[in-house]
């Protein structure tokens, strides 16, 4: 039992060393050579994408990180006015301007 063991172990130590060293790899089967099959910009399907300020007008061609800024900028702005225009405050602030009789300077104060 213990020679089977260590015979066992012995194989799968072989076969692994045999499967990670690059040397070997006119050896083993295609299957078993790792390849980098989704490993990055390789191919490209469709029309090649640009940057947003090349084609501002087509947003269809950005790259999809310049869309995703532009359109949230344009999301924040459009709140942001939506807020600052429904937000005026009071419309009856008066303005009381005060002449200092110690240094004779102008002083503005909002009622």
């Amino acid at each position: 039992m213990a020679t089977s063991l260590t015979s066992m172990v012995a194989r799968r130590a072989l076969s692994l060393n045999r499967l990670s060293s690059p040397a070997s790899y006119g050896a083993l089967p295609a299957s078993l050579i790792p390849r980098r099959g989704l490993a990055g910009a390789a191919d490209h399907h469709g029309p090649p994408k640009v940057n947003c300020w090349q084609d501002p007008m087509n947003p269809a061609k950005w790259k999809e990180e310049h869309f995703v800024i532009v359109s949230l900028s344009g999301w924040g702005l459009l709140f942001f006015g939506g807020y600052k225009f429904f937000t005026r405050g009071k419309k009856n602030k008066e303005e009381v301007f005060v002449l200092s009789s110690e240094n004779n300077k102008l002083l503005q104060y909002v009622v």
